[in-house]
């Protein structure tokens, strides 16, 4: 394969032109290349000229080639118009595939930027750009975006999601449309108001499904602007407004939580007096050796820091030269080791240096050996390297009678009794499943509450709102539960929507991903 045929193949937008040179300057690879065009055609009134006016050198900003940015130095001809009554006298060639008008980077390389500014957006792309070798600004990637048409909307979607994000959070906010059948965006509106999406939907007819949160302006715009369209309320909203109300009602029986039995775990027993005292010397001089990524990190960083210490540079200095805080570097400096850095244990709770003196310290306290001073002598004397307040902290427990340990847990709060309820029972912990039966058993509102909910999830599992939706709600409204009549109050104003929600496959999810999507561009 000729070098010509190769270049074809690797690089095709380079095809149609002469290549004098490729050098490198510093990090960037360079292409001198030229144009051997003897005629072009006019792109004002199309006629092809051959008489050439001059000739002049553009810069294009190309792809990357093994991580090096790439710069094309391209001779171009400028042309005589032939044709007086044009309107250009002189026109510049364009390169297929390799140059615009006014273009300053290949179509190749614009392409791949406004893929990167769509997907990522301004600071994030800015930053992947730096690593892919054709760094440009946020800026930059803003001006792409903008310079994108708007996709011409053909119709109105079957399936129409609606949903509200900020512009400007607590003060002003848009309504993005999304295709639910294609989980694209097809439409950004100025407010959340129901003029606005009546106003839409009256002039895009067409859509036969609405998704939507509980929000009532998007119910009032969606019945004035598609009153044939089927609302279908979101179950996530729904399952989210149940669980509010099951929290009001736990709290409102909270008393019962305090009088659930408490599962006693008991103290740690303490260690015999007579204990054999050989390990009482034999603390670990070393804790276990790791060999996971933040320990081979520690390590080299723990290097690096005491060899520019060894070199003479201040803390501040290693701090600027490494990038991190002064509080971290002066906590490296000072450990002797990286393996005083780390101290976890495989629970991933920090282990104590007194921990390995335990059977001593029990031993001496039992034998009446109560002053933290002279212990603390004894402890030197066994090789301790910690300092008093260490071994004070340590005894206090024992010195003011108390346990290391809570002898009883404390009652369960209210967020985990609704969590309880608002479980799969199939999915509880052994513990939560026994806490939640003696909580229904104890109160006999909370019993039914766990029935109700069961009942609610039941209905959105198997999608049978339209069969028992109605019961249900007579079901709540005839228990002593106030909390729970205000939810199906509220299901009762919107009973259409939430019925279709309960029935129908369609929910707001693709709606919800665009909408952290667009949180993510904004940040």
């Amino acid at each position: 394969m000729s070098i010509k045929d190769l270049l074809a193949v690797l690089f095709p937008h380079l095809a149609c032109v002469s290549i004098d040179r490729v050098f490198r300057a510093g990090t960037t690879l360079r292409i001198r290349a030229r144009t051997e065009t003897r005629q072009a055609e006019c792109p004002g009134c199309g006629t092809v000229s051959r008489r050439r006016h001059s000739h002049y050198e553009r810069q294009l900003s190309d792809t990357a080639v093994s991580g090096q940015e790439r710069v094309i130095h391209l001779q171009v001809h400028r042309f005589f118009c032939p044709d007086d009554d044009c309107a250009r006298k002189t026109f510049v060639e364009q390169v297929p595939r390799l140059t615009v008008r006014y273009g300053r980077r290949s179509p190749t390389l614009s392409d791949a930027l406004q893929a990167i500014a769509l997907a990522l957006g301004s600071r994030a792309g800015a930053r992947l750009t730096e690593r892919l070798a054709a760094p440009v600004s946020r800026m930059t990637l803003i001006r792409m975006i903008r310079a994108l048409p708007d996709p011409v909307l053909s119709g109105a979607p079957a399936v129409l999601g609606v949903d509200d994000f900020a512009l400007r959070r607590g003060r002003v906010y848009a309504t993005v449309l999304i295709d639910i059948s294609t989980g694209r965006p097809i439409d950004v509106l100025a407010d959340r108001s129901a003029d606005t999406l009546a106003a839409w939907l009256g002039n895009h007819p067409g859509v036969e499904i609405i998704c939507r949160d509980r929000a009532g302006a998007y119910a009032e715009g969606a019945a004035r602007g598609a009153p044939a369209a089927i609302q279908v309320a979101d179950r996530w909203h729904l399952w989210r407004n149940l669980g509010d109300a099951v929290e009001r009602t736990v709290a409102k029986h909270r008393a019962s939580l305090r009088e659930l039995p408490r599962f006693e775990t008991g103290p740690v027993p303490a260690e015999p007096a007579n204990s054999p005292a050989a390990p009482d010397a034999a603390p670990s001089a070393v804790p276990r050796t790791r060999q996971d990524r933040v320990a081979i990190r520690t390590r080299q960083r723990h290097t690096e820091i005491h060899d520019l210490i060894a070199q003479g540079l201040t803390l501040r200095e290693i701090a600027r030269e490494l990038t991190l805080g002064r509080n971290t570097v002066r906590r490296f400096a000072r450990a002797a080791s990286p393996e005083e850095l780390l101290v976890r244990d495989g629970t991933g709770k920090q282990t104590r240096q007194l921990d390995a003196y335990a059977v001593f310290l029990r031993r001496r306290w039992a034998e009446g050996c109560t002053n933290a001073t002279q212990l603390m002598d004894e402890l030197r004397a066994c090789g301790y390297q910690g300092g008093p307040t260490a071994v004070r902290q340590y005894l206090r427990p024992w010195r003011v009678g108390l346990p290391s340990k809570p002898q009883t847990p404390n009652p369960p709060t209210v967020r985990q009794a609704t969590r309880w309820l608002l479980t799969n029972p199939a999915n509880l912990d052994p513990e939560g499943q026994h806490y939640l039966d003696a909580l229904t058993t104890a109160c006999p509102q909370l019993a039914a509450t766990r029935r109700h909910v069961r009942g609610f999830a039941e209905m959105m599992l198997h999608r049978n709102g339209h069969q028992q939706l109605e019961r249900w709600m007579n079901d709540v409204t005839a228990c002593d539960l106030p909390e729970l009549h205000s939810f199906v109050t509220g299901l009762r104003r919107d009973q259409d929507a939430v019925t279709a929600g309960l029935t129908l496959p369609y929910s707001s999810g693709p709606v919800e991903g665009h909408v952290n999507r667009i949180k993510m561009l904004k940040r």
